[in-house]
């Protein structure tokens, strides 16, 4: 007489879906840690110490980007450096953001009016790290659509610089992490 289990059945076999997923997902971690690939995170910290200082200038002609640079900053040394905002005092390292302004460039033109725009935001690092000093001026280019009322035209000014800025900063990050990185084999 042949018995047959009844604790393996078609709801306890796993999925087409959940076997490619799995081998996926081993395929991807061991190709990661076999090439010796570290988040940039790890560079950063080549260059930066654990608490780092940040002062941004502000710009006279627009004041209110002040704080979003600042803030954006503070998130990427939490976030991305794993390190900590700390008083110029018991900083080891140090960033000042100088924003140098924005211009922009009217792209498209539709009865006479400017339709799509180029903002360039510039913005300057000057950092004090575990290395030495470091300098570096970033210029980010921004492309958006405009609609032809000036109501919205300020508001839609307003956020391309925040996004030309937020693109500095990344740029800026990678730039922090080359750095790390040629500072790490250097050694």
């Amino acid at each position: 007489m042949i018995t047959i289990n009844k604790s393996f059945s078609k709801k306890n076999k796993p999925g087409l879906f959940t076997i490619h997923y799995s081998l996926f997902t081993l395929i991807a971690v061991l190709l990661l840690s076999a090439c010796g690939y570290k988040p940039s995170a790890h560079a950063v910290r080549n260059l930066f110490s654990d608490s780092v200082y940040v002062e941004v200038n502000v710009d006279r002609a627009e004041p209110e980007n002040a704080p979003y640079v600042k803030d954006e900053m503070n998130k990427i040394i939490y976030q991305r450096f794993k390190g900590h905002v700390a008083s110029k005092e018991a900083a080891e390292s140090q960033i000042y953001i100088d924003y140098k302004g924005s211009s922009f460039t009217p792209l498209t033109y539709t009865d006479g009016y400017v339709t799509r725009y180029r903002a360039n935001v510039r913005v300057h690092f000057h950092m004090v790290t575990k290395q030495g000093v470091l300098n570096k001026t970033i210029s980010a280019i921004y492309e958006s659509d405009i609609n032809q009322s000036s109501l919205q035209s300020s508001a839609l000014r307003i956020e391309a610089i925040k996004k030309g800025l937020e693109k500095a900063l990344d740029e800026f990050m990678a730039y922090a992490s080359a750095k790390g990185m040629l500072s790490a084999k250097s050694k």
